[in-house]
């Protein structure tokens, strides 16, 4: 079998990371069974779809790296396909023109719920031979009503629906735009489609596909539903959680290979191996080993992966999204030390590059104010022979290194008789405004002679006045 897999997400909103998990495990089983991915935008929904939520979808996967061999495709660009389909399930008796009145259906469906019946479509013009041409009408598929639709879903196992229970769904609306369902099986048809690999919550959905499938006489793919994604509570997941787009995500700091090794393992696992690179998600992922009860989002867990891969990612792969939030933050990198320095002093001490940017704006800006409480504690007159000791010494240092920092860090402890602490801290608040950054020494190195002995200057000022 030649692997086709897709993702179909419909334009009318962001990238959520349930969307974003699908296309994860299709993206990853085609990479697998070295097959083909295939991105379609199913945009017939002309009120609720936009340019812009194209626009975010396909950022959001190319911010994943996500790629894809074939699209993207457009499902309004396929409206006399789909037309053709239609006709030719109309011309073999598959399908019919319903022209049953919304007051009608409205009644139909009040007397079902009065009766405790399941509210469906009864079949009412499904046997009319006369055409009204001077009435609206949609299009109903015919529905089998004997039997049952059996399918091996490769993730849930056998499912069984009765036809029974299956009405003469619409598969074209009154302006003639075709529905989902009619939409969904000719795509897959003519793309080929191997393996569907959707949410769950489109089970329902399949049975219908299936008969329509078999009312063109073509065979319908093997179809693998993923369980949902549910917020902490163990609720279903909405905005009411947090960040639920997956570039909300970027925004928040995370770095992409850290939010698909979270996605990846929310619902599949291998072993107890929590961390992947992305050449082993590729070779250890299997459709099977997917959990068939929904996955709940844990916040602690994706901090501790992000700064995971902050401390040991290449430097090369962070810095593009460095970058990204420094400019976003309105930040000169160029007033500094490099990013990769920022990196190597801070990745430590961060769970996202957002924290990142903020810990690390003193580097690059000035220190306009001091906290307060930092400024009562540490920048009193106790500390003017500490600072004047200190601009003395760095004036004089001609190797404005790490090592021979903190060795004249260590000798005004002991030239002034006083703790380790009562030089280093009041100096972190005169150069970054507060008392938390990297070690002192590596904090003076990377901000530079000049700035250092402005700060310090600045800070005997302060002190003074």
């Amino acid at each position: 079998m030649t692997i086709r897999t897709r993702f179909a997400p419909s334009p009318t909103g962001y990238l959520h990371i349930g969307g974003a998990r699908t296309a994860l495990y299709a993206w990853l089983f085609a990479k697998q069974q070295q097959g083909t991915f295939i991105l379609r935008i199913e945009d017939t929904d002309r009120e609720r779809s936009t340019p812009e939520s194209i626009q975010a979808i396909l950022e959001a996967m190319d911010w994943l790296k996500l790629d894809y061999q074939e699209g993207p495709f457009y499902q309004t660009q396929c409206f006399d396909r789909y037309a053709e389909v239609i006709q030719q399930l109309i011309a073999t008796g598959k399908a019919y023109r319903c022209y049953c009145s919304k007051e009608r259906l409205d009644a139909l469906r009040e007397t079902q719920q009065a009766n405790k019946e399941k509210p469906r479509y009864d079949g009412h013009c499904r046997h009319l031979t006369e055409q009204l041409t001077d009435q609206p009408f949609v299009i109903r598929f015919c529905n089998p009503k004997d039997g049952e639709v059996v399918f091996e879903d490769a993730i849930k196992g056998e499912i069984r629906f009765s036809n029974s229970e299956l009405d003469d769904l619409i598969i074209a609306r009154t302006d003639g735009v075709p529905t989902y369902n009619l939409t969904v099986v000719v795509d897959d048809w003519d793309m080929k489609i191997s393996h569907v690999i959707r949410g769950d919550d489109h089970v329902n959905n399949t049975p219908r596909q299936i008969n329509i499938f078999k009312a063109l006489d073509a065979n319908p793919p093997i179809y693998a539903h993923v369980p949902m994604i549910l917020g902490e509570d163990g609720k279903r997941l909405s905005k009411r959680h947090g960040a639920v787009s997956v570039m909300q995500y970027r925004e928040d700091g995370f770095l992409p290979h850290t939010l698909l090794n979270y996605l990846a393992r929310l619902g599949w696992s291998h072993g107890d191996q929590e961390i992947f690179s992305r050449d082993e998600l590729i070779s250890l992922f299997k459709l099977s080993s997917i959990n068939r009860s929904p996955a709940a989002l844990n916040t602690q867990k994706l901090l501790w992966l992000n700064q995971h891969y902050l401390k040991n990612a290449p430097r090369e792969e962070i810095m593009p999204e460095l970058i990204w939030h420094m400019q976003r933050a309105n930040i000169d990198v160029t007033n500094g030390p490099t990013l990769i320095d920022i990196i190597n002093v801070q990745a430590e001490r961060c769970k996202t590059l957002c924290e990142m940017v903020e810990k690390s704006r003193f580097f690059y800006e000035e220190v306009e104010a001091y906290d307060p409480t930092a400024a009562q504690k540490n920048l009193m007159s106790e500390t003017l022979p500490v600072f004047r000791y200190l601009v003395e010494k760095f004036e004089a240092l001609g190797n404005w290194e790490k090592e021979a920092l903190h060795e004249i860090i260590k000798e005004a402890a002991a030239a002034l008789d006083v703790g380790m602490g009562k030089i280093a801290q009041p100096l972190r608040v005169a150069l970054t405004g507060n008392t938390v950054s990297p070690p002192i020494d590596e904090t003076l190195a990377l901000l530079g002679k000049e700035k250092t002995l402005e700060r310090v200057k600045q800070a005997l000022v302060f002190i003074d006045s």
